[in-house]
């Protein structure tokens, strides 16, 4: 079982070491300036913990108010 894991491990190594190039930049080609916009990802996020924080404030209040206290 042993000799059959290795056998069969070798080939997927070679089959993986066998594939093509993703086609990205060369060697010596300057990496690509990638502008980024955080405004839509930054505004979501600080809208959902906006959003976390009322729903557990709200959860609290109403635990103290059943609670009595």
């Amino acid at each position: 079982m042993l000799i059959a894991g290795l056998l069969l491990g070798g080939a997927t190594l070679q089959a993986v070491q066998a594939q093509p190039s993703s086609g990205g930049p060369g060697p010596g080609t300057p990496p690509a300036i990638t502008d980024a916009p955080l405004d839509g990802g930054a505004s979501l996020l600080l809208a959902s913990g906006v959003g976390y924080g009322l729903a557990r404030l709200r959860r609290v209040r109403g635990l103290k108010k059943a609670a009595g206290v």
